[in-house]
Order: structure tokens, then C-alpha cells, then sequence
């Protein structure tokens, strides 16, 4: 897949939509993510990266195909940029969803489940991956959910992810990818937005008397706008002007 041909431009000037084929392979699926989350930073702030999910091997298995731990740790990288990427994702996931589709969803800011979808955590010789998707599964679900998951094993159904909070929307037919993002791109692909992300990424590894420095920067933020401040200005720069 050449470069012109993994992504595409949406018709709303916002979207940049990654063309995901869950057949390549962990190197070439790096490289991907990795180009997305470039073209994305270097787009405008309220850029949307979109991720389709779903293109998977009928039986699920095989992840992480031929590959070394260091491979397996580029590839966790990457999927940790999309995680942290000071742009919002969403990812549209249907049909059977695993491996590197799993680990992409489970990693975007907004998930949005089709009609049908599967998740499928990679099972090789009897025994779960052991990557990082067993570890967003509790950070997600909490340790008592991500256990049944992993001990009790098969798939996970669109209504038992909506229950578990892992889908946070549903379409309702057969919506395109494009259609699916833009009704989101408003509400969620701004500065103020991500900040509060960053926030609630924080919140389960942060002490409290660390957050409260970033809470309170951002309080403070929040108290100028809805003031009217320009961008900036002090407390005593706003009495000087009075």
C-alpha cells in the first residue's frame, strides 16, 4: 500500500481517514500508524484522524504474525501515539475486530461499534496476547470485567462492549466512515476538548496533589474564556486594563 493510497481525505476538511488492512504486517501496520499520526500533528488543530476497523483473518489467530519483541515494541509505540496524539481519533470498528484492529480501538478517544462487530482478543495455543490491550481492557472495564474477559476467553458482543464501556456509540445502519465521524468533529476536535482528555488520561496514574496543579491550570483557562480573555492575559495585566 502506497502512501497516496493508506489515507483519505474526507469531504468535511476535517477527517483524515486511514485505509487499515489488518492482513499486512506488524512492520508495514507500524509504519502506518506511524505516518498517520505525522500527517495528522501536522494538520489543523481540529483535525480528525478516522480509524476503520475490522479487516481481520476469519479465525482471529496468528497475531502477532512473524515478528521479534522489538518489533512488538515499535508497534506498542505507535499505538501509544495514537493514544496521546494531541488530535482526537475515533475508531469505526465492525465485523470481527482483533489484533491490531483491537489494539487501535481500544486506543482511539471515541469508539464507535457497526451492527455485527466482534471484538476478538488474539488467542495463539490456548492463551491470550499478552500486550497492552490486556492492560487498556482493565483500565476500560476495571480488573474484574478485563478478568472474565481474559480467563473466560471468547468473543465480545456489540451490546456486552456498549455494557462494558468499550463501544461509546452504535450505528444504527449501514453509515459510512465519513458520516459516522462528522456529526463528532465539532463537539470533540478542539483545544479545549483535548485538554480535558488529557486530563482524564491522567486520572487513574496520577496522584491527587499532582493532578490538582493541571485541574486547576486548566479551571483557570476555562474561567478566561467564559470571561472573554484574550489568550494569555494575567490577572494583573486584565486590572491594569480596567
Amino acid at each position: 500500500m502506497t502512501t497516496a493510497q493508506a489515507f483519505t481525505e474526507a469531504s468535511d476538511g476535517l477527517s483524515l481517514v486511514m485505509n487499515f488492512d489488518g492482513a499486512q504486517s506488524l512492520t508495514d501496520l507500524t509504519a502506518l500508524i506511524n505516518s498517520a499520526c505525522d500527517r495528522a500533528e501536522s494538520g489543523p488543530q481540529d483535525t480528525l484522524l478516522v480509524l476503520p476497523l475490522g479487516a481481520l483473518a476469519p479465525d482471529g489467530h496468528g497475531w502477532p504474525g512473524e515478528a521479534d519483541i522489538r518489533a512488538v515494541n515499535r508497534w506498542e509505540r505507535a499505538v501509544r501515539r495514537i493514544e496521546t496524539l494531541d488530535r482526537t481519533s475515533i475508531a469505526v470498528a465492525h465485523g470481527t475486530c482483533g489484533g491490531a484492529a483491537l489494539d487501535l480501538l481500544l486506543a482511539a478517544d471515541f469508539r464507535v461499534g457497526a451492527p455485527g462487530l466482534r471484538m476478538r482478543p488474539p488467542v495463539n495455543g490456548g492463551h491470550i496476547w499478552p500486550g497492552m490491550a490486556l492492560y487498556r481492557l482493565v483500565r476500560l472495564t476495571g480488573p474484574a470485567a478485563a478478568r472474565r474477559i481474559v480467563m473466560h476467553g471468547g468473543d465480545i458482543t456489540l451490546e456486552q462492549a456498549v455494557l462494558l464501556g468499550l463501544v461509546d456509540h452504535t450505528l444504527d445502519d449501514a453509515q459510512d466512515v465519513t458520516g459516522a465521524s462528522t456529526s463528532f468533529v465539532e463537539r470533540m476536535a478542539d483545544k479545549e476538548t483535548a485538554i480535558r482528555r488529557q486530563l482524564l488520561r491522567e486520572a487513574t496514574t496520577v496522584e491527587f496533589d499532582e493532578a490538582l496543579g493541571a485541574h486547576l491550570a486548566a479551571c483557570d483557562r476555562e474561567l478566561r474564556r467564559l470571561r472573554g480573555d484574550r489568550p494569555g492575559t494575567s490577572a494583573p495585566e486584565r486590572r491594569a486594563g480596567a
